[in-house]
């Protein structure tokens, strides 16, 4: 069994926003698979099965911050070893379209990998990074991420999303050192 988080916050004012790019990924994939959400561990959880493996998906909804109760609360209910965990998330330091799947490290300044890191208690969870990239120098950070994606910025989301989606499938093989060449450029 393997879970997939998307990161983002709850609500409709948030649902396009650049922060939200987690929940974008994970409704797209459910979509793909036709699995429906539903309330459970703090979030909204879906379960399906992808290449003959078990997956979760969850979309905490405790608000981008506290988002490590939520996977907290379904790691352990489900028994799952951290190293079976892959979250999805924003990243500002990436440009705008770049994917990074990596097998650990620190939160790099983004406040939902830091209270994962704090519930879980370790670093050794998969991560998805999808690149947003930096905001205008005259923007404050926290605006930034929570503004939506521009007109001309759509497509290169939809295409970071089915890469993302790619990599996803490696990820269930144990296929990583694939995905990383594949996709790192």
């Amino acid at each position: 069994m393997k879970v997939i988080v998307g990161l983002g916050n709850p609500g409709p004012q948030y649902a396009e926003t650049r922060h939200n790019v987690g929940f974008l990924f994970l409704d797209g994939l459910a979509e793909v698979l036709g699995l429906q959400f539903r309330a459970k561990f703090q979030g909204l959880w879906a379960e399906g099965f992808l290449q003959g493996e078990r997956l979760l998906f969850l979309k905490p909804q405790t608000f981008m911050n506290l988002s490590g109760r939520s996977v907290k609360e379904l790691v352990n209910f489900y028994k799952v070893a951290a190293e079976d965990v892959l979250i999805v998330y924003d990243d500002m330091d990436l440009p705008l379209g770049k994917l990074r799947l990596r097998d650990h490290g620190s939160a790099g300044g983004h406040n939902g990998i830091k209270s994962i890191l704090a519930e879980l208690g370790t670093e050794s969870f998969w991560r998805i990074k999808l690149g947003i990239g930096r905001p205008p120098k005259e923007w404050d950070p926290a605006r930034y991420v929570l503004s939506t994606f521009g007109e001309s910025e759509l497509p290169i989301i939809e295409d970071l999303l089915e890469r993302a989606e790619k990599v996803v499938g490696l990820w269930i093989k144990g296929d990583t050192s694939r995905a990383m060449n594949l996709y790192h450029r």
